[in-house]
This record gives C-alpha cells, structure tokens and sequence, in this order.
C-alpha cells in the first residue's frame, strides 16, 4: 500500500481514536488514574484509547509492527511500524486543560514516513507524508518566518527522566536572547504549532518516540528545520528534540546544546 493511501486511512483512524478520548474528557469525574511516577499520570482513557486505536490499525495494516506508549509492543512482518500515543498531555487531559491530542507515526527502514497529531478539542488534524508536505485540516503549511528569536516565542518541554538543570538553563537563555517561552505539557501540540507558524521553534532534552516522530515530520514537511535523528533509534531509546523555522534553527540548537550539556 502506498505511504499517502496509508495516511488517510490513518487519518480516519486518529479521528475516530480523538472521539473516543473527546468522551473520557468531557466525564471527568468517571475517570481512573494512576500514576507512573512523579508528574508521570496514566488514565483510563489513555489505556482505551490506545487499545481502541491498536485496533483499528491491526484491521487495516494486519502485518504491521505497532509500539505504543501503554502496552506492550506488536511484532510485524512488514517492515513498518506504527507509533502510538493515545493521548499526549495526560496531565492536560486529567485536569480538564482542552491541550491534548492522539498522535500516531508510521515508521519505515529508520525514517518517519507518515505522521498525524489530531487535536480534537480544537478539531485540528495536522499531517504530514515524507516528501509529500505537511497540511492542517486539509489545507497545505509553508512556513516562510524570518523573525528571529527575540520577536516571537520558542516552546519548550520537560522531561522527568533528565536533570531538571537543562530546562532552567534552556529558559534562562531564552530570556537573555529575548524571546518568550511557552509551555503547554504536549509536546506534540508545540511541535504541530511550529509547523503552523504559531511557534518559532521547540526544543525538550528528552523525548519518547511516540510524542515526537509525528511533529518532527509534519514541521520537516512544512518547510521548517529538524535535528535529524533515526527513527528505530528514538522508538528505542528516545532523544533530545530541537526543531525551528529555517531563520531561528541553528541559534536555537546552539542554546540547546549548551543548555542540556552534561556538567563537568
């Protein structure tokens, strides 16, 4: 099957996966939640969702390899695999912030070669095929920004697996370039952001596979800039993430790496 008769099908799939979340979040006080670890949440509806999603992938791509953030992965004979986040801003989600989304990326021979970040609060589907460009809801993104850092504002994550010094220090190199921060607990929202012009950039010193590989494509596709990374690689170990419009990029990764570099 081609790559873009696949993202539409995968399209469909991350919007009907959205519906089923939409209903969990507008029923907060039914849902279960534990918690994986220090600002770490998993709900029910995270659980069902990914179950609900894996589903359907396994109907329409029954060979294909499947990894998700919440069950175990799937064995494939295809060489493609699917990367699941039910439902990226479980903290959002839990606390009734409408800034969460479900993102799906489709992986093959270490690269991203299709990707979606459904949004359904906002009812924004942003996608991307690789080679093939990025759209919201359909319509095409360019990005064509020549601000720099001081005249706009660059998102930034957090992860609880790294040292907290990297994100102080990120922050702090943001002020001193002038420019504004933004923090909303999706990374994949921030990195679909970059890719519509709302964002200069984002940068986090950790990432999983299944919160990242979609908007790393979808703002490629846009026209913005990535650190390149293998996609096997991330789906094993995750990585750091600094992505940009073509005038903030190289800046943005030079305050990056100074900011997450180890201590002496």
């Amino acid at each position: 099957m081609t790559y873009d008769a696949r993202l539409e099908i995968l399209k469909k799939i991350c919007a009907e996966a959205g519906k089923l979340a939409l209903r969990y979040f507008e029923n907060q006080g039914d849902l279960v939640i534990d918690h994986k670890g220090h600002q770490d949440f998993v709900s029910q509806a995270d659980r069902e969702v990914e179950a609900f999603t894996r589903r359907l992938l396994e109907n329409a791509f029954p060979d294909d390899a499947i990894v998700g953030e919440e069950d175990a992965p799937k064995a494939g004979t295809t060489g493609f695999t699917w990367v699941i986040d039910p439902i990226d801003g479980t903290a959002n989600f839990i606390n009734g912030i409408p800034a969460w989304t479900v993102v799906v990326a489709g992986v093959s021979q270490g690269k991203t070669q299709i990707g979606v970040i459904h949004d359904p609060c906002h009812d924004e589907t942003f996608a991307a095929m690789s080679g093939g460009g990025a759209t919201l809801n359909g319509k095409r993104l360019l990005l064509d920004d020549q601000r720099g850092l001081s005249d706009g504002t660059v998102g930034v994550g957090y992860s609880g697996r790294v040292d907290n010094k990297g994100i102080v220090q990120l922050v702090k190199a943001l002020i001193d370039e002038g420019s504004m921060f933004y923090r909303n607990a999706s990374g994949a929202i921030s990195l679909a952001y970059v890719a519509a012009g709302r964002l200069l950039g984002y940068s986090e010193e950790h990432m999983n596979a299944w919160d990242c590989l979609a908007g790393q494509l979808i703002v490629a596709e846009a026209g913005g800039v990535v650190e390149v990374q293998d996609a096997d690689t991330m789906i094993l170990e995750g990585g750091r993430v600094v992505v940009g419009t073509p005038a903030v990029f190289e800046r943005l990764l030079e305050i990056s790496e100074k900011a997450f570099a180890p201590s002496a």
